[in-house]
This record gives C-alpha cells, structure tokens and sequence, in this order.
C-alpha cells in the first residue's frame, strides 16, 4: 500500500513539474485612450485561469504556452491575443461603438444615434433626477442643456415653467409640445413619472420642424415603458418623503418688532409657523408586465398623496395606465394599444396666506377672544382682524375658514397600426383621443374678512366656480420606405395629419349670502335666497372647433455609412387663421458627416460635424381671433364689438440655423450645439386706425425676436470596471433673446402694485433690446429725512426719477439687472461600488437679478408700518421712511445648488419563487443653496401673472407674460427641502 501510495505521488509531481516546465508569466498593461484601466479582465481562453489589472491597470498571469488571453472591460470592445511566447503584452481597448448605433426616437420615426443632423438629446431611466417627483418635467430638470425648467417655489399644485433655448413667442404658447408614444399633444399631467422609460427633447427648427406649427417651441417626446412577452414581472415602488421649509424671507420676530417700535398687540407668535407644516407625500405604483408568444402588456396603477408646506395645500392623485402590443398576421401587422386614465383632487390653499403670514403683527392674537380691543369676535368666524388697516389679513383665518379646491381629470386612449408591405416597407396608422375635465371651486365665508369682506354692509361671502371640459382627437397615417443605393441608405418617409380640438368653459361668481350652509355654488337654489341679487358674475365661452390639417414628408440619407443627409417638409392649415391664410409650409433640412471616417485620428472614435435649418410655426392662443369679437352688452341680447376682423392674420414663423459637434473617444463624450433664430409675425392685439377700423383694435401680425446660444454637454467615465464605477457629466447652456421690432417701440410692464406702488412698472420692454430688463432709478446709499438719494444717471444736473420720467431720454434710470440668467449649469455625478450606488446632481444660474418685492413693501420704515411686521434682511436700511422703488431692491440672484442627493442598495437575492430583487433608495432634494439673495428662492422668474397675484384677485385664468421676467412676487409659493425613502421589490 505505501509503494502505491509513493508512486501516485511520483506521478503526480512529475505531472505538476512537467505542468510548470510549459507555463510562461505574462506581464502587461490594459488601457484606454485616456489611460489605464483598475479592473479590466485578463482571462485565458477556455480556462478559469484569470485576473484583474490593478489600480494602474498591469497584470501579470502564468499561462499555458499556446494560450491565448481574453481582455475585456465594461462598455468596451472585448480583444484577443495570442501570447505566442511573448512576455509583455500591452492592451489599448477601444470603446464599444455600440452606443453610437443606439435608435434614438424621433418626429414619425427612428434613426441611430450616429445619423442624426440635428439637436436632440437622450435622457434614460438611469439618468432621471431622483427623489420625490410628482411632475415629469422634473426627471428631466437640469439634465439637458437649453431646457430650463423652474417651478419657483415649488407648489405641488402648480406646473413647473417650461423654456427651450429661451422664449419662441409673446403672444402664444411658449412650452414645447409633448408627445407620448406617439401621441401629439399630449399632457406631462397624464403620466406618472414612474411610467417614463426614456425622454427625447428635440432642441432645434430642423428636427421639429416635421410637427410643423405645435413644434416652434421644441419637442419632448416621452416613451413610456412596455411589457416583454415571456417574462412576467411584479414591480412595487413606494416611498415616503417629508418636506420642511428650505427658506424664507427674514421679518423680525415678536420681540424684535415691539423693541423696533411696532404696535404691541400684547401676544406674541410665530405666524408662519401657524400657517405652515411638514409636508408628507407618500407614493405607491405597482406594474405588472409580461406576455406570451406574439403579445405583450403592462399594466400600471399609481397613487400619490403629496401635502405642500402650507396648510390645506396639496393633492392626492390615481393614476392607471395599461399597453398591449400584439403582432399577427404572420407577424407582418404590429398593434399597440394604450391607454390612461389620471383622477387628481387638489387643494390649492391660499399661497397669501405665507404673504400675510411674513407682514402680519406678530403681537396680534389669533382669536378674537383675546383681543385687547373691545371686539366682537363672532363677526370674523372667531378670529381676530386688525380693523382698518390696508392690506391686513389672520393668515390663520385665510386658511381654516375659507377653501379652494379642484378637481381634474383626464382620460387619453391611442392604437397604433403597423403593417409591413414588404421588408422595406411599412404603412402606419395612428387615432388617439384625449379628454380633461376640470372644476376649480372656492369659497370664502360670510365671516372671512379676507374676500369674504365680512366687516362690509355691501356683501357677505363670496363663491366662485370655474369648469373646463376639452376633447383632442387625432388621426395619423404615415407610410416608410427604406432602400439601399450603391453605398448609400435611403428612407422615404410620407404622411397625412388631422387634429381637432373642441373646448367649452364657464365660470361663475356670487356673493352675499345669509348665511354658510350651504359652499361653492348651487346656482338654481342661492339665486333664490341671496340678499342682495346683484352680486352674480356669470359668463362662458364654447370655442369653435379648432383643427389642424398636414401633409408631411421627409427624405432621409446615409452615404458610406459616415455622410447623413435629411430633409423635410410640412404642409399644415389650421382653422386659427384668417381665410386668406390658413396654410402654411415649413421645410427644414440638415446635413452631417463623421469626418474620424476619412481622418482616422488615432484614439477618436467620432468626430461629427453636422449643422440644421428649419422652419416652424406657431399658433395663437385662442380660437376665432381673424373674426370679429364681441362681448354681451348690459347683460342682455345685444352686444358691443371688440375687435375688428383680419382675414390676413396668419402664423408665427419661426427660422432656426443650429451648428453641432458631436466628439467620443474612449470614456470621454462632448456635444456643442450653437444656433441663432428669427422669430416673426407674433399674433397680437394692437391699436389700429378707427378711420379704417371703428373698434380701434384688430388681431395682428407684428414683431420680430432674435435669440442665439450655445450649448455644451460633456460626460467622462471617470473610473469604469467590473465593481466600481464613477460617471461625471456637465451641461451648460447660453441664452440671449433681443426683441427685434414690437408693436410699441418702448414701453414699461410689470406694476408693483399696492399699498402705493400700482403706478409703479419695473420692467422695460424695448426694441432692440435684451428681454427682460429691470429698469429703474439707483439709490446712492445715502438717506435723507427717511427718503432714499437717488443718482443723477446722466449728470445734467436735475433729478427726474418719478415714473412718468421712466421712458423719458433725459430721466434718471438705467438698467438695474435682467430677468433672464445668462448661464444655466446642471452637474451629474454617479458613483456604484458593488451594490451600492450613489448619485449627486447640482445646478446653478447665473447673471440673472430679481425685484424682492417683500423687500420693496415692507422694508422701508413708513409710517403706518408700525401696524405690519419689518422685512429684517442683511440689506434692510432702517433710516428709510419713505417706500420708493430702485436698485435697493434688485438683487443679483446667481445660484448654485446640491439640487438631488440619493444613495441606493441593491440586494442581492437567492434565487426562489417568489421575489427576484429588491432595492431601497434615501434621497434628499434642494438640500442646499449658494446664493446671496435674500428672499425665499433665487430660481429665475421666466414669466410674471401681475401685480394682481400679490393683492387678492382671482387668477386662477389669468395669463403669463413672457416679456416681463425677473419679478418675484410675494404670492409665489416657498421652497422646500425634502427627504425621501424609497423601496423597489420585483416579484
């Protein structure tokens, strides 16, 4: 036994050394164009023989004589090399090209990533903003370079503000158009964030230009995620975030403003606290994909209930959506079917209640009861109310006795038809119809002193009522052709559009009621029973059918798989315009080449070149304006004019010319788009000639608008490998708009407003200027008998800084900042390790100002200010008595913020029947900002409502004005800073 043991063991160290004697060591290094890679595989082929480079990417591996060794790293072209004796071997692995062959989604159709000659941008799942997002657009805020989307404030009831490369209209609507899964038109409000598997944003004329008039402002096309046929999938996301106050506009507290000399009431409170709270919102959406053989489905269910930081502000929302795709007719017929429905119920709150929260004597008490006055508290629903005082409202009784909500729904279905003729050739067929109801509903109570107007002998409560109902129907037919040429790809795109848009609205308004039994408006029973008949207010509109008719092609080329061409052109009419002109034609052509082709630079793997010109349009806002408008006349059958008909009137045409670089070599990637366009012919109401026209006015073609920029997006694999990688991206953009020619060649916009101020426009709006200046007089710093020194801007030796002196050439003013930020920056950092994975996102603007209108109302230290709480900022003069607008109150707003933060764990799940992955997610929003405004949120304030926002008017309806930025009005909402846990479970 032992010599059969002894002479196993001969053999097999005879084996062993015989082994040795015919291995060899290999040495080397594994880089990239920019240099080594920590991590990359080294494996000899047909073994489990391997290693990794390390941290300055060499290796080093015993192999067999006749090996061949197998490198591969991730997001690169795997290589092999036959050792063949060598003992070095250096590796330069070169990124895999694949990314440049990714099918980017665009106007009617598909192209690679490579071919395309115009602006388009590509947000995925994976590079979505994470946290609490309850509005689409903001997945996609900051991620693209010339999209700037700000929702000041942050109301969870209000849309964010959408800009593409600056405004592209002032009469009309100035948001891209949004289409979902092919759906024109469509609403971000009708699909759940969570839904969304990829957004494209179609930045210049020449790839929107093939939506013809809908695509002037840009293009964000939205593609929502699909089941796969075979494999069936339960996914749960839910999560839980609260919401505090990030800042706020400084006032003085109780104490402080009884030793500064305000009127003691005798309590003291913290009047923003009362008003405000930990807003929570909590999410749950459940999909359940899958198929079998030619069918596949999703189907989704989504809630949110998310709570504002003011009290009773917020909304809770359902929301479902189901796809089907089926292929039959030997797979040469493709259907997908979609559908969605949206429930949302909103409290809207009352946002002057965070106003009056800030002015309101913090000595004052809550409740009548504790009046130091002799009061009679039951008049004022038990609240206390400082009588007689302008302007001065309970914030607490703004929002316990008065409510505005809103109800909205939206239901959208399409079916999209595709059916190969032959290989090459497709014919598809798209109807869509989409309808929204809403209803906004408010009622102040006879006791509310706040519109309700409780202490008046005229009216007693108020209630209004506004209700929406819009249908869009649409029909699309399209057909494809794809041929080859020599060296040359060519596909022939043609196709027919109809669009129709039917909408009717009525809004109503009572008051004076005997009593609160019953709210909002029972309009048959209250007009019975009110005191006093007179206080109805009752009008509505039903607008014509709106529609829109194109012919459309496009004609798209790839020469030598590195020249591309393509061209298109649209055909569109639409019933908005005059009988003259209702057709219009918008062409737009673009061509690109990858010049790395023919230069074959060493370690570049694209080098494009490509440059795009288009022509879109742009409708007006409203229906029937080529006509002749007329209003109801002492509320019976006959009727003034207001208008004058044009049947000339025709669209708003907007020329673009866009320049593009596209560079990629290894892990580095860059994007320059620069481009100028012409804006002409807005569509506006202007005064005309009564001797021609008696109504004096008539809807018109005039102006013109220049815009030019440039965008920049850069993005470096900074550390990429098996386990750890870390990603780093920038996108920054330029903008400048100059109005060219107006219907007036200078005037001012953008009235303070009351107490005092209503005389007071900020905002200068002249031809062949930049939008968006801040124009007025500039205080010194010196202060005189409480009245701030004012600059003798042209040394003439006299003092003209009234109003009425503001356009005058030998007045003192000059341009106190602008509206508009001359940079946007947005700053993408992602880092895994393992399981872990980590994502900050920072964003900034820069070289806009804002008017601190709480600065400009409540700083100064007037006379009956003693009755309202003091704006306590770094900048607050008190020697200043006297209110007086200038440069005191314009402050430079630039902005840099950690805008997201989340960090997430995948764990790592034994395979069973029943769960397949689960993931948690903490993340925190707006988490901080650098600035050195003083108010509550330096973000731009791209467009401005009025004056009328900040003193009690109804402005559920009323419209934005687009050349009045730069205001930031004491109704707007406060920022909030917000922590979420998330949890994700695939069943």
């Amino acid at each position: 036994m032992k010599i059969k043991l002894l002479r196993s063991f001969m053999l097999v160290g005879a084996f062993i050394c015989f082994g040795w004697a015919q291995a060899q060591e290999v040495s080397g290094t594994v880089s990239d164009a920019n240099g080594p890679l920590p991590g990359a595989s080294v494996v000899e082929k047909g073994t489990t023989n391997g290693t990794q480079t390390d941290f300055d990417g060499n290796f080093t591996i015993n192999v067999g004589e006749n090996a061949t060794l197998v490198f591969s790293y991730v997001g690169f072209s795997t290589q092999e090399i036959a050792v063949n004796g060598q003992t070095n071997i250096d590796v330069l692995l070169t990124e895999d090209a694949q990314a440049l062959d990714e099918v980017v989604i665009v106007g009617y159709g598909s192209s690679t990533k490579k071919e395309i000659t115009s602006a388009v941008a590509v947000v995925d799942e994976e590079a979505f903003n994470k946290g609490t997002v309850n509005d689409a657009s903001q997945l996609l805020q900051g991620k693209v370079a010339g999209l700037s989307i700000y929702n000041k404030g942050g109301n969870p009831n209000e849309d964010a503000v959408i800009r593409l490369r600056g405004i592209s209209t002032v009469g009309a609507n100035s948001e891209p158009l949004v289409v979902i899964d092919g759906v024109v038109g469509a609403s971000l409000n009708n699909v759940d964030p969570n839904d969304i598997a990829s957004v494209n944003v179609l930045k210049d004329g020449s790839a929107a230009a093939i939506y013809g008039t809908r695509g002037s402002s840009g293009v964000i096309l939205v593609t929502t995620k699909r089941g796969t046929a075979g494999v069936t999938s339960v996914d749960y996301n839910g999560s839980l975030a609260v919401s505090t106050i990030a800042n706020h506009v400084d006032v003085m507290s109780a104490n402080e403003f009884a030793a500064a000399g305000g009127v003691d009431l005798g309590q003291r409170n913290d009047w923003l606290d009362l008003v405000t709270m930990d807003g929570t919102t909590k999410i749950n959406n459940v999909a359940i994909s899958g198929g079998d053989g030619n069918t596949s489905y999703r189907i989704s269910g989504n809630f949110r209930n998310a709570q504002g930081i003011l009290r009773n502000s917020g909304f809770k929302q359902y929301n479902t959506r189901a796809s089907v795709t089926t292929f039959t007719l030997n797979d040469r017929l493709k259907i997908d079917f979609n559908m969605s429905y949206t429930k949302r119920k909103s409290r809207y709150g009352f946002n002057e209640a965070l106003r009056y929260a800030l002015l309101y004597n913090p000595t004052a008490p809550v409740f009548g009861a504790d009046s130091p006055y002799d009061f009679d508290a039951a008049t004022y629903g038990g609240y206390f109310e400082t009588l007689g005082l302008f302007d001065s409202f309970n914030p607490v009784s703004i929002i316990q006795q008065n409510t505005n909500n809103g109800e909205k729904s939206e239901f959208t279905y399409s079916a999209n038809f595709n059916f190969k003729i032959i290989d090459n050739w497709d014919l598809n067929a798209m109807i869509s119809q989409q309808s929204s109801k809403l209803l906004n509903k408010e009622y102040y109570r006879t006791t509310s002193l706040w519109r309700g107007n409780a202490s008046s002998p005229i009216r007693k409560g108020l209630a209004r009522l506004y209700n929406e109902d819009q249908e869009f129907k649409l029909f699309e037919l399209y057909s494809t052709y794809r041929t080859s040429i020599g060296r040359a790809d060519i596909t022939f795109t043609g196709g027919y559009s109809w669009q129709e848009t039917t909408q009717y609205d009525y809004f109503l308004s009572m008051g004076d009621f005997p009593n609160d039994d019953l709210q909002y408006i029972n309009a048959l029973e209250w007009s019975q029973d009110l005191e006093n008949a007179g206080f109805i207010d009752i009008n509505s509109n039903a607008s014509p059918e709106d529609r829109i008719i194109a012919f459309f092609g496009r004609a798209s080329a790839t020469f030598d798989n590195a020249i591309f061409f393509n061209a298109s052109i649209r055909r569109e009419g639409s019933t908005k315009f005059g009988a003259n002109n209702r057709w219009a034609t918008f062409p737009a052509v673009g061509i690109g080449a990858d010049l790395n082709n023919y230069l074959n630079l060493n370690k570049i793997d694209l080098l494009k070149v490509r440059i795009g010109y288009g022509v879109t349009g742009a409708l007006p806002s409203n229906n029937g304006l080529s006509k002749s408008l007329y209003e109801p006349a002492d509320g019976r059958l006959s009727s003034n004019q207001l208008t004058d008909a044009n049947p000339d009137l025709k669209w708003e045409e907007k020329a673009e010319t866009n320049y593009g670089i596209e560079f990629a070599a290894g892990r580095l990637g860059a994007t320059l788009d620069i481009y100028t366009r012409n804006v002409s012919d807005f569509i506006l109401e202007r005064d005309v000639d009564v001797t021609i026209y008696p109504t004096g006015r008539r809807w018109e073609n005039a102006g013109e608008l220049k815009s030019q920029g440039f965008e920049l997006a850069v993005n470096y694999d900074i550390l990429k490998s098996e386990e750890l990688n870390y990603n780093s991206g920038i996108v920054l953009s330029r903008n400048k708009t100059t109005l060219e020619k107006y219907t007036i060649p200078q005037e001012m916009r953008g009235s303070l407003g009351a107490p005092g101020q209503n005389d007071t426009d900020m905002i200068r709006i002249k031809e062949g200027e930049e939008i968006g200046q801040i124009w007025g007089p500039v205080f010194t710093g010196e202060v005189v008998d409480g009245n701030q020194v004012l600059e003798d801007v042209n040394n003439d030796g006299q003092l003209l800084t009234a109003q009425n002196n503001a356009l005058d050439p030998d007045g003192d003013f000059k341009v106190l900042g602008k509206g508009t930020p001359d940079f946007e920056i947005g700053w993408t950092n992602q880092l895994s390790y393992k399981n872990w994975d980590l994502n900050a996102f920072f964003r900034g603007a820069f070289g806009h100002s804002l008017i601190n209108t709480y600065r400009a109302f409540y700083e100064p230290r007037v006379g009956s200010q003693g009755s309202y709480n003091f704006v306590n900022t770094e900048l607050a003069n008190p020697e200043i008595t006297n209110a007086k607008f200038s440069s005191l109150y314009v402050e430079k707003a630039d902005f840099f913020k950690l805008d997201n933060l989340s960090i997430g764990y995948t764990f790592d799940i034994k395979e069973n029947d029943y769960v397949k992955g689960v993931r948690i997610t903490a993340s925190a929003q707006n988490l901080f900002t650098i600035t050195n405004y003083t108010g509550s949120d330096p973000e731009p304030a791209l467009q401005d409502r009025g004056s009328e926002a900040d003193n009690g008017g109804f402005t559920s309806t009323a419209a934005f004005d687009p050349l009045i930025p730069g205001i930031d009005r004491r109704s707007n909402y406060f920022a909030a800073r917000t922590f979420t846990l998330g949890l994700n479970v695939n069943f």
